[in-house]
């Protein structure tokens, strides 16, 4: 830092004053100067101060607040210019305190030390500000919006703190900046232990971002974590996780490459949400259809074309073979669990919330102890989860209800109840 050496005039005119014109002794006379000097220098300091802050900065404000640019804005918001002005009465202080000091030179030295120590933790301050700017003007940019900016800016943060340590280390211990440089390359491994979690998050956070892996605002799932909910932050140490129950859970960044997880992004930019369910039917309840059913299904809009084509069909596969009416085994029927199949393909096709340009389709699964699994697939419309819920239930209700048309009875474990009535 540079110092000025010159004795200004004012403390020759103040020794005048207490010696010759108020006749005070030289020692008291020395400190008596010392403190009005240092009286002087804080008014200074503090008008110099005073002025930047609210002449300039205030003037600048008004400027930048005037155009038409957005981002400036965020400069004003995080006091960028404000901590600007705490630099010019640091300055002050080093460039006339060996004037002021000049019969207390050990006292100058150290005066000028604070300075410049003040000067570095000001600029330190001030990068980590402007840094923050820029996160946050960066974050709000669309095709950076998903992007883990925060957590590049914080490895920079990271590196003005290490070059600002290492130059107020200079100043207080008189050495080079190279020499500690030098002494930080033996302790490499040291390093390397405390910063760990900070080197595994950087890494982490360069594969995520490479490889597209997660982005602010999906929706993850990490059942080891307990987490399943919105991506709210990508740090370099964390990424924090807002769950459907409003908690907040905070997860290791480099988790996300030794951990699996999932991410529901491709159902959000898909065409709709997957619907998966189903309906456990007795296989006792099956039966084949008789004309009354029949004549009934035919009321139903949703199939009576089906009922009327594939009845047809039937007819004429029956009609060719011989002796069916002694052969009944052999003849083509309906039966209330393929009519029903089909209803609820019909129905599940005709609904206004299901994607009609995805897969619809209701099959059979494998039997099980629980009866015939009817699975309906296909995929909602709505995507947000309150309506999507709402859609499911609404098919359901309706399939759950109307097996009772078709004569089917739906799967249920028995209860103490139905116990009860066996013994009757």
């Amino acid at each position: 830092m540079i110092q000025i050496e010159k004795k200004y005039n004012i403390a020759l005119w103040l020794d005048k004053l207490f010696i010759d014109d108020f006749g005070l002794e030289p020692v008291p006379a020395l400190y008596l100067k010392l403190l009005t000097l240092i009286l002087v220098l804080a008014i200074i300091c503090f008008l110099s101060w005073y002025f930047t802050k609210i002449v300039i900065v205030r003037f600048l404000h008004k400027f930048l607040l005037k155009t038409e640019v957005i981002w400036d804005d965020v400069f004003i918001e995080k006091r960028v210019f404000e901590k600007i002005a705490y630099l010019i009465p640091a300055f002050i202080v080093v460039l006339i305190s060996p004037s002021i000091f000049a019969d207390f030179p050990t006292l100058t030295d150290f005066v000028v030390l604070l300075s410049n120590i003040f000067i570095i933790l000001v600029l330190i301050n001030l990068a980590i500000t402007v840094l923050s700017v820029f996160d946050e003007i960066l974050s709000k940019i669309i095709i950076l919006k998903d992007k883990p900016i925060t957590s590049y800016i914080q490895v920079l943060k990271i590196v003005v703190y290490f070059i600002g340590g290492i130059l107020v280390l200079s100043l207080v211990l008189g050495k080079s900046p190279f020499y500690f440089l030098g002494a930080m390359g033996a302790m490499t491994a040291i390093l390397l232990l405390i910063f760990k979690d900070t080197i595994l998050g950087f890494v982490a956070s360069i594969q995520m971002s490479v490889y597209d892996m997660v982005r602010v605002g999906d929706w993850i799932s990490m059942p080891k974590y307990d987490a399943d909910g919105d991506v709210l932050s990508i740090n370099l140490n964390t990424v924090k996780i807002q769950n459907w129950d409003k908690t907040i859970t905070t997860i290791p960044t480099y988790a996300f490459i030794t951990d699996s997880f999932k991410n529901w992004r491709g159902m959000n930019d898909s065409g709709g949400r997957r619907i998966k369910r189903a309906i456990y039917l007795k296989v006792s309840s099956f039966q084949f259809c008789d004309e009354k059913m029949l004549s009934q299904f035919k009321k139903y809009k949703l199939i009576q074309d089906y009922i009327t084509k594939k009845g047809d069909d039937v007819q004429k596969f029956n009609s060719k073979i011989i002796d069916n009416e002694i052969d009944s085994v052999n003849l083509r029927r309906f039966t209330n669990i393929g009519v029903f199949r089909i209803y609820a393909e019909k129905y599940i096709t005709a609904h206004p919330d299901i994607n009609k340009d995805m897969t619809i389709m209701v099959r059979q699964l494998e039997s099980t102890s629980k009866g015939l699994p009817l699975e309906i697939y296909c995929f909602s419309a709505e995507k947000e989860w309150l309506k999507y819920e709402n859609i499911i239930s609404d098919i359901f209700d309706h399939l759950f209800t109307i097996t009772s048309e078709f004569e089917l009875e739906v799967f249920e474990e028995p209860t103490g109840k139905d116990f009860r009535n066996i013994n009757r």
